[in-house]
């Protein structure tokens, strides 16, 4: 049973207490389901869903409950915390998530895929489903990857860099709308000043990580942590010796990059590439 807090009774873990905020508001409403649903424009099915704790929703359907409970920033506040717990996540990798959500400072090689922190919904769905998952549970683990997008806003938020192999770039959605949208977010997120993006061209050849992704995190206490990862497995790495060689690999990876002005060029002209209309 979840841990109760002795002053207001409401649940402590972070997803349980958003569906009980979502239940509580609605009843003191005394709106049904049905007209909710009405008022939104979204289906019934899915605030219930919310209610029951089996999905956490989207942020524009939050947004939406918000406006409409008149709520400030308190539910979009909940559903962070939620997105972005820990416990959403597979076990193996709550470790690491928990790690990132520390952070001072990332740094990421893409060497197939873009980044779960740079990634639109429609990139993740499309990348979590070819890896096997469906239903609820691929739901589920769409809105924690997007929630995750939010600790690269707000105040003082940590820097990210990534450096994309050109394969990335070059391995589109099927759905060419949600592959525009997905290059589009890597132009915006470029423009932050706390995100930069690069890329690493084939013609700079070969190089130390050119079967591995990774993204190293500077924590708190000055310490460095890497994750690798491929398509089957992903090890945290914190024994210092293996972390710095796999910066040393980064960093000469890094110099043959493209600067983020020359890289900002080469996703637009990527982008050039995508037809606007799906179905041309």
């Amino acid at each position: 049973m979840p841990a109760r807090s002795p002053v207001t009774g409401r649940s402590h873990e972070p997803s349980v207490r958003f569906a009980e905020e979502l239940r509580l508001l609605r009843a003191q409403r005394g709106e049904s389901l049905r007209q909710l649903a009405q008022a939104l424009g979204w289906d019934a099915s899915l605030f219930g869903k919310m209610e029951k704790g089996q999905t956490l929703g989207g942020p524009e359907v939050v947004e939406a409950l918000a406006q409409h409970y008149g709520t400030g920033d308190l539910l979009l506040t909940l559903w962070e915390l939620a997105a972005g717990d820990p416990k959403q996540f597979k076990e193996q990798y709550r470790r690491y998530m928990t790690l990132e959500a520390e952070a001072l400072s990332m740094w990421h090689f893409g060497v197939s895929t873009v980044h779960g922190l740079l990634q639109t919904e429609g990139y993740a769905r499309t990348l979590l489903s070819a890896g096997g998952l469906d239903g609820e549970e691929l739901t589920r683990q769409v809105e924690a990857r997007i929630g995750r997008r939010r600790s690269l806003d707000g105040v003082d938020p940590p820097q990210f860099r990534t450096i994309l192999s050109e394969a990335v770039l070059r391995t589109p959605l099927a759905d060419a709308g949600e592959w525009r949208k997905q290059l589009e977010y890597l132009v915006e997120a470029a423009e932050r000043s706390n995100i930069t993006v690069q890329v690493l061209p084939f013609m700079a050849g070969l190089n130390g990580l050119d079967s591995t992704a990774v993204i190293f995190l500077k924590l708190l206490n000055g310490r460095v942590v890497a994750y690798t990862e491929n398509a089957h497995r992903g090890e945290l790495i914190e024994e210092t010796g293996p972390v710095e060689r796999l910066q040393r690999a980064y960093d000469a990876m890094r110099d043959r990059a493209l600067s983020p002005d020359e890289s900002r060029k080469f996703v637009m002209r990527m982008l050039e590439e995508v037809p606007c209309d799906p179905s041309i």
